[in-house]
């Protein structure tokens, strides 16, 4: 038995409520479970019992034996003398105030439908299963499903918007270099993220702004800053970068001591971040304010449109200072693009309305909707336990509810696991 099956079972009423007692027979009406606190004090606040003649106001403490009360030291912690009730699954002990007077208790296993406790059990049951309900979630219903992704979705951005948050207050509300910061990430896809994000980190945004009409200087700024203008290359533009890059560290006395090292290893030549920091620079050499462009594009055309970049010449003709190759554009591709959406481009539009009191909910789940489902192992297991047609909304919501439920065995938190628990 777990605690928190005790904090679901008194929260959502799931025992008989009908001629409840106490441990000492003295009838009880629960009038309000009370708020659950999911911080530090009594589990549920300003509840309201009636033990006896007597109504109570105060607070439910929940243990799965009343001795645990001693176990957690809540004797001697004075946030617990406002307790009016301690339920418990077994009761092994009296528990008593400073006061000396015995807080009454309700042992929830003389109460609880043998059905929920069967679900319980079942849906815990470990068995190697990828998720607890896989056995359960082909037959989950669609509208359930739905509005329940819904909610996880928004969930994923809220907590975007938590790291957007941290970088405005770094930036001191700067929205634009926020976006660069969060941009040259997703520039740098999984294996080097982190490195463009301390690049991009390590320049003032203000020198973006002075510099990016010049696609030479930003590629000279950026690749000097991440450490990819080292060595003695017998080739004209690794030389003018080099000189323009020493140029620019004196006069806005750059430092890169904190930036990561690229990886080149295991990638794709059009993901080498030669290339990817050269497609930034185009971007922002084409665009003076992308932040207000991007907050006020409503479809994927416009997005597309906006990011309708590619690399400088020279990069048409290579993958990096070494070799030359066939010449090709290199354009940014409508896949890459949807992850900057989906990554970027849409937690930045959520945090940025919610910042000024805009809902945008509708706009944005339309946005996601128009994206194809994204491919990755956990969206794909889900696909084979409930065959549908999904779309980025749908594999984000998928992340979501496999990170942050599933994995932590979040059962009694989750829509789904609630339904499979009443049935």
């Amino acid at each position: 038995m777990q605690e928190d099956f005790l904090h679901y079972i008194w929260k959502q009423k799931k025992y008989q409520s009908v001629n409840l007692k106490t441990v000492d027979g003295i009838a009880l009406l629960v009038k309000s479970s009370g708020t659950h606190n999911h911080l530090a004090g009594p589990d549920f606040f300003n509840a309201q019992v009636s033990i006896g003649n007597q109504l109570w106001a105060g607070n439910v403490e929940i243990h799965v034996k009343s001795s645990d009360w001693y176990v957690h030291s809540h004797e001697k912690d004075n946030n617990y003398n406002n307790v009016i009730l301690h339920v418990v699954w077994e009761h092994d002990a009296d528990i008593y105030r400073k006061d000396n007077s015995v807080i009454p208790t309700l042992e929830l296993k003389n109460y609880l439908n043998q059905s929920v406790l069967d679900n319980y059990q079942k849906l815990f049951s470990k068995s190697n299963k990828w998720i607890n309900c896989e056995n359960d979630f082909p037959v989950i219903d669609d509208f359930l499903l739905n509005n329940w992704q819904e909610r996880l979705y928004f969930e994923r951005l809220e907590e975007k918007s938590s790291v957007i948050q941290e970088l405005l207050q770094k930036s001191k509300n700067n929205w634009e270099a926020v976006l660069f910061i969060m941009l040259a990430k997703n520039f740098g896809l999984n294996i080097n993220g982190e490195a463009f994000k301390s690049m991009s980190q390590s320049i003032n945004f203000s020198i973006i702004r002075k510099i990016q009409s010049n696609q030479q200087d930003l590629e000279a700024l950026f690749f000097g800053q991440i450490g990819l203008l080292h060595g003695n290359f017998e080739d004209a533009y690794f030389r003018s970068l080099v000189k323009q890059y020493h140029y620019l560290k004196t006069k806005f006395q750059l430092s890169n001591e904190t930036v990561l090292p690229v990886q080149f290893f295991k990638l794709r030549p059009l993901n080498f971040p030669t290339i990817r920091l050269s497609q930034l620079a185009s971007l922002y050499t084409k665009h003076q304010n992308l932040f207000s462009k991007l907050i006020s594009s409503q479809s994927m055309k416009e997005i597309y449109e906006i990011f309708h970049v590619s690399v400088s010449a020279y990069w048409e003709t290579h993958y990096n200072f070494k070799t030359v190759s066939n010449q090709s554009k290199k354009a940014l591709t409508k896949a890459f693009i949807n992850l900057l959406v989906i990554n970027t481009i849409v937690p930045i539009k959520f945090a940025y309305a919610k910042s000024i009191g805009k809902s945008i909910s509708e706009e944005l789940l339309d946005l996601m909707n128009q994206l194809p489902v994204e491919k990755n192992s956990i969206v794909t297991k889900f696909e084979d336990l409930k065959p549908g047609k999904y779309s980025a909304f749908q594999s984000q919501a998928f992340i979501q509810l496999k990170k942050m439920y599933c994995d932590k065995n979040k059962c009694l938190q989750c829509a789904i696991g609630n339904v499979l628990l009443s049935e």
